[in-house]
């Protein structure tokens, strides 16, 4: 190869060696900025995720859910303490979030006590409440309903804890004033049911069985009333949807749970009870329990006779078919349940014996048996 050649050749090496080195710094720029963009993409993404989740938690839990809860908040919580507590009761949905937006907000005053609140309420209102809400102080009066207890015995429990003339409570408890002020607090806990003509008492079985704590002295009958009644709403919540699938509205299930409630003893099955209840109804009988004889005549005896069950009244059960018109009795929450989700059988009977134990019977020969033995010839 002549020198022309070699230099032609020369050229052409350096030439194609620099085309791949330009080349190979296009890929490696090409590579760097792909990542570059990856990495921004990323972080953006993160960035936007993070937006998102944040601008989701501080939302309320459950637009939809007015469920009230009693949150309460102890004596030297710290912010920490306290947004665990929410996110725990579910009235937060993150409880880092919700401390890190106090935090930003620079929100203080926070005070130990006993709130009400509910998965609907937006995070300001949730910081507005603990801020500005009662301290949390010994109770001064504490008063416990239970389970079962009629209207008129509710009225004696609050005149002895408060000195008070039980007469004059009963009548206000039955009084139309009240009655009307109520309804107008709780519309849909008290609906127009209990206006009913054959309902004795609009209130009774509203009241529900539970130990209450009051902060005054001399608390209103009617501030006792507003927190049995708001505790019954708020026990309802918790079943409504199982109230929408069997269509009971508020009053239908107090009113079949109480009758639940008056047969239940210690050793009594409410759930088998609800479910001969339920036979009875379908085949068109009437349920034929004896403590609505008992709340008809309005007396108390350990054994209803023949002569009791002529008692003319609608809520005599032996005389009219189907429910009473309103409660006879508060129901506690086991007797509501019972209702809602009562065992399947074939029972029609069942039978209280003198020792306590429930006898139950799918004919009534064989309930006639059992009375027999453990009750007519006792």
């Amino acid at each position: 190869m002549d020198e022309k050649n070699q230099k032609q050749s020369k050229k052409e090496h350096i030439r194609m060696k620099m085309l791949e080195q330009q080349g190979e710094a296009k890929l490696v720029r090409k590579i760097v900025m792909i990542t570059i963009a990856a990495l921004i993409l990323l972080v953006g993404i993160v960035v936007l995720v993070g937006f998102l989740y944040i601008n989701s938690a501080m939302k309320p839990v459950d637009p939809e859910d007015d469920t009230i809860k009693t949150v309460k908040i102890p004596i030297g919580s710290t912010i920490s303490d306290i947004s665990l507590l929410l996110e725990e009761q579910d009235i937060i949905k993150d409880a880092r979030v919700f401390k890190y937006y106090i935090k930003f907000r620079n929100e203080s005053g926070f005070q130990a006590g006993e709130y009400k609140l509910s998965p609907s309420m937006p995070i300001n209102d949730i910081v507005t409440s603990i801020k500005t809400g009662k301290l949390m102080k010994e109770a001064v009066l504490r008063i416990t309903i239970p389970e079962g207890k009629q209207l008129v015995q509710i009225a004696d429990i609050i005149a002895v804890k408060t000195g008070q003339d039980p007469k004059e409570i009963f009548k206000k408890l039955n009084s139309e004033k009240f009655v009307k002020s109520m309804q107008t607090r709780f519309p849909e806990l008290l609906t127009s049911e209990i206006n009913n003509e054959n309902v004795r008492y609009p209130l009774e079985g509203y009241l529900y069985p539970a130990t209450y704590d009051f902060y005054e002295e001399k608390p209103s009958v009617e501030s006792m009333v507003v927190e049995m009644l708001q505790k019954t709403e708020d026990t309802l919540q918790a079943f409504e949807s199982q109230m929408e699938k069997k269509e009971y509205t508020a009053h239908q299930l107090l009113t079949f749970a109480s009758l639940v409630e008056e047969e239940a003893t210690a050793q009594v099955d409410r759930k088998t009870i609800a479910s001969i209840f339920y036979n009875r109804l379908k085949e068109e009988m009437p349920l034929q329990t004896d403590p609505t004889v008992l709340y008809a005549k309005g007396s108390h005896k350990n054994r209803v006779y023949y002569k009791d069950l002529e008692v003319k009244s609608p809520y005599n059960t032996y005389k009219n078919k189907g429910l009473t018109p309103g409660p006879i009795a508060n129901a506690g929450k086991s007797s509501i349940e019972a209702v809602l989700k009562p065992k399947k059988t074939d029972y029609m009977y069942f039978l209280a014996t003198p020792d306590g134990e429930v006898l139950y019977s799918k004919t009534l020969d064989e309930h006639n048996t059992k009375k027999a033995q453990h009750i007519t010839n006792k």
